[in-house]
């Protein structure tokens, strides 16, 4: 027993280092907010049964009760290399003094805003016996990152955003009987932000937003959309989370998943850099590099899973997820500046939902040929609340995937899949929180492909 032990801590101990090395940030940011990205088996299945298939150590992430179906240690090391594409076409984008200057928002279409990245995931799973199952997942859930030049026409509402988190994950799952399993785990989730946009202190000479300060409109003779500086915005934070799931078989090759996966709340804190600021406002309490911090709610999710095998070749599965993005109402930042105002950008996210189909042929024992579709739904609710820093809408999954067991031991599994997503609008006015920022308008050509692989090694 005592060797053991020592074997299954080294192993956990050995996954855990692995896991944080990969996953330290600047090398994992997610193309989206949301990554589910977190099975290479499952991707090739466009992750339709992912809380009843249990196919493999990921049934972690997707429900914890389906580890009572690994008989064996089983550990996976995936990477998925997201490769996303977003470009930005103004469509007679306007300014706050376009009335007065004829000038509309100006610069450039930004380039292609997709950043390319390499998403993670260790998973490691051990039965204790008498129905007891441990399992480990170090995962990145949720991840954004776009970037555009520093002088595109939307620089004011961003110019740089990398949201990067690592999640914890130990779970346990218990066989009730031949049917009934069930699973819980504790997520202890790290995230770091880093926002940056430009300040059109030209305009705000201009509109004379600077007279509270004793500085008549114009009296900087800054030029509107000429004088920019820059802000840049870095926190971090820990929050506490859980999931939960239930695994129903009613026969050998048919069941039933359902699982839910808890709000995270982060209260990020860190700091605001400004750069460029005119050196007119140098004796002003506005502007300086202060300490920031802003509460951000990850939302809950719940799915419910089928899986049904036909015939030793043939399985199709299904999925049905619902995402609570009703949480995100607005990005609030809070700045330890009392002369500072919040930055505020409004959101107003809704519920959404994921609907997914997939089917699996084994032509033998040793290969899995997969196949899958599904239609994810945005949670932006019209362009007026689109933002640049994640332009979304609806997307289409088109998904394939190949596992092959090399032996009893080891085995890999690649998938590829491709999103077809709606042209994302933008339709802002220059009013409100938007004033200075200016009227944003237009559409991004958008796509993602997603080339992934990982090896299942069983011990």
């Amino acid at each position: 027993m005592t060797g053991f032990v020592r074997k299954s801590g080294s192993v956990i101990a050995c996954f855990i280092l692995a896991g944080l090395i990969l996953m330290i940030p600047g090398q994992v940011r997610g193309a989206g907010f949301a990554i589910i990205e977190q099975s290479v088996s499952g991707l090739g299945n466009a992750f339709a049964g992912g809380a009843a298939s249990a196919e493999d150590a990921t049934t972690i992430f997707f429900n914890p009760a389906g580890m009572t179906r690994i008989d064996h240690a089983e550990a996976i090391l995936g990477i998925h290399w997201i490769i996303p594409s977003a470009e930005f076409n103004n469509e007679g984008s306007t300014h706050v003094l376009q009335p007065v200057t004829g000038v509309p928002l100006a610069g450039g279409n930004g380039g292609d805003g997709g950043v390319n990245v390499l998403v993670p995931n260790i998973y490691y799973v051990r039965p204790l016996g008498k129905g007891l199952t441990f399992g480990l997942g170090i995962n990145a859930p949720f991840g954004l990152a776009t970037e555009y030049d520093s002088n595109w026409v939307g620089r004011y509402h961003a110019i740089k955003s990398d949201l990067v988190s690592i999640n914890v994950n130990p779970s346990l799952a218990y066989k009730v009987n031949n049917h009934l399993s069930l699973g819980a785990g504790f997520s202890i989730q790290y995230l770091e932000a880093e926002l940056t946009n430009a300040i059109d202190f030209g305009t705000l000479d201009a509109i004379g937003a600077f007279t509270p300060l004793g500085i008549p409109a114009g009296a900087l003779g800054l030029i509107p959309q000429g004088s920019d500086g820059f802000v840049k915005l870095e926190g971090d934070s820990i929050g506490f989370g859980f999931n939960l799931g239930l695994l129903y078989e009613f026969t050998e090759n048919t069941r039933l998943g359902i699982a839910y996966r808890s709000r995270v709340y982060q209260d990020v804190e860190g700091d605001a850099d400004f750069s460029g600021v005119p050196a007119g406002l140098a004796a002003a309490p506005l502007f300086k590099d202060t300490g920031a911090e802003a509460q951000i709610t990850l939302p809950d999710t719940a799915s419910i899973s089928l899986y049904h095998r036909f015939n030793p070749q043939w399985a199709v599965m299904a999925d049905i997820t619902w995402t609570d993005w009703d949480v995100m109402k607005e990005l609030r930042f809070k700045f330890d500046n009392p002369f500072q105002s919040d930055g505020v950008t409004t959101l107003n996210w809704k519920d959404a939902f994921r609907y997914s189909l997939g089917v699996t042929f084994n032509p033998n024992e040793r290969l899995a040929v997969r196949g899958g579709i599904a239609y994810d739904e945005t949670p932006i609710p019209d362009p007026e609340h689109r933002t640049p820093r994640i332009p979304g809408e609806d997307r289409l999954w088109l998904s394939f995937g190949l596992g092959y067991r090399i032996s009893d031991s080891f085995s890999v599994d690649l998938g590829y899949a491709h999103l077809f997503v709606d042209d994302p609008r933008i339709d802002k006015s220059p009013t409100g929180e938007d004033a200075v920022r200016g009227g944003l308008k237009g559409t991004f050509d958008a796509s993602v492909d997603i080339i992934s692989g990982q090896i299942v090694w069983r011990f």
